[in-house]
């Protein structure tokens, strides 16, 4: 894959060192860009789910600007090391997962990472096919260069060895497959999240035990979620998802906490170094405007996923929505049965679980009690989990929480 023409060894690192937490070592990262010649850098996902949020995106930013900067990159599709399962930060087993959810989830993976990365400029491959031809004489090879002792000192198998967790011998062979990855694909630099320098200084000592020049290893900081505390995750909810509709995303964005603006610019916007150091300074000297700020970023990020002019789109939704308190233009519809029951009521509670604005009855009657639920713009009493079917006429709009709506048809 051909390479742009190269910018300065200076220039590069001021784009590559932004917002990373290590490279190792650096000053082989230099030696390497000195050559002039395109990189290959290297980034290895185990598809384990289908949808994917900013945090994941992470390392995806880093690789196009890597790209952008005239290097060759390989998305490595793990659908090898996924039946394994990474132990990276695990206090306990991954559950395994099937050769079939490992291919699908590989498929969309593929898909949402193109929104990041240039299609044009990314080698994917896959490394079930070198990994799954492995014999038993080539896996005890590629196990004999690693020792027992030093895995036990990662942080994770060692807090669950010291405190008499289960670790499964497979396990262990995870960094060892990873490691063959680098040597199969020839890596200049291989990235990952923080959580993963044990693995990729695993690449570094195959590499070199197989006399080819080592990878560095370079990480990046795990991306702090919308509640401005817990890392980004589903399992917390508080992620912002790639294939989240603009409006949504565009809210997620502003709901987050004024300190994480700066992190957000570095790590998830396509604005250029110059302008986050700006956001970054006005933050230290306190001239930063956090809602502008975040407005501007809010616009940034829902451009790169969905388009160009989708960012003002869903702008002008949030406005009508969150400033001038009306009902968005583009609520979808909700085909509904508004048949009322022998007390001539309609079951409010069950038709917001079928419209799928809450998760259970139970969830529909706490919402209703709170006051987080509206009936065309009108706050619902609580209690009134049965309602009368007048209220509930084709066109009624149903509103739950603040970005949650559908119209009945």
């Amino acid at each position: 894959m051909e390479g742009r023409a190269l910018l300065p060894v200076e220039e590069q690192l001021k784009v590559i060192t932004s917002g990373t937490m290590q490279i190792v070592p650096l000053d082989e990262l230099k030696r390497k860009l000195e050559k002039g010649t395109p990189l290959n850098i290297k980034l290895g996902v185990d598809p384990t789910s289908p949808d994917l949020h900013l945090g994941h995106a992470v390392p995806l930013r880093k690789m196009r600007q890597f790209q952008d900067l005239g290097h060759n990159v390989t998305l490595i599709i793990g659908n090898g090391t996924a039946l394994i399962g990474d132990p990276s930060g695990r206090d306990s087993t991954r559950p395994p997962l099937t050769e079939e959810q490992v291919e699908a989830n590989a498929q969309t993976y593929v898909e949402q990472a193109m929104k990041v990365l240039d299609p044009e400029r990314t080698r994917i491959v896959h490394n079930g096919d070198w990994l799954k031809p492995l014999d038993l004489a080539q896996m005890l090879k590629l196990m004999s260069q690693f020792n027992v002792a030093r895995i036990l000192e990662r942080e994770d198998f060692h807090n669950r060895y010291t405190n008499g967790l289960p670790i499964s011998l497979h396990e262990f062979i995870y960094p060892v497959l990873q490691a063959y990855d680098s040597v199969v694909v020839k890596a200049d630099v291989e990235m990952g999240g923080n959580d993963q320098i044990f693995n990729l200084l695993a690449g570094r000592d195959l590499m070199r035990a197989m006399g080819m020049e080592p990878q560095v290893a370079l990480t990046m900081p795990l991306l702090v979620g919308t509640d401005g505390t817990k890392k980004m995750s589903k399992s917390y909810k508080n992620y912002v998802g790639l294939t989240d509709e603009p409006a949504d995303m565009f809210g997620k964005l502003m709901s987050i906490t004024d300190e994480l603006v700066p992190m957000y610019y570095r790590l998830c916007s396509t604005f250029p170094i110059e302008k986050i150091e700006e956001v970054d300074a006005s933050f230290k000297d306190g001239t930063a405007d956090p809602y502008k700020l975040k407005r501007s970023l809010a616009r940034n990020i829902v451009d790169l996923y969905h388009g160009a002019g989708e960012g003002e789109k869903a702008e002008r939704a949030f406005d009508d929505l969150f400033k001038k308190h009306e009902i968005p233009d583009d609520v979808p519809e909700f085909a509904c049965d508004l048949t009322p029951n022998d007390e001539g009521k309609v079951f409010l509670a069950k038709l917001l679980v079928e419209a799928g604005l809450v998760k259970s009855t139970s969830d529909a009657r706490r919402m209703i009690d709170q006051g987080s639920v509206k009936v065309n713009g009108e706050k619902l009493a609580p209690k009134s989990y049965n309602v009368d079917p007048g209220l509930l006429v084709p066109g009624t709009v149903l509103q739950v929480g603040k970005r949650r709506f559908v119209k009945l048809v």
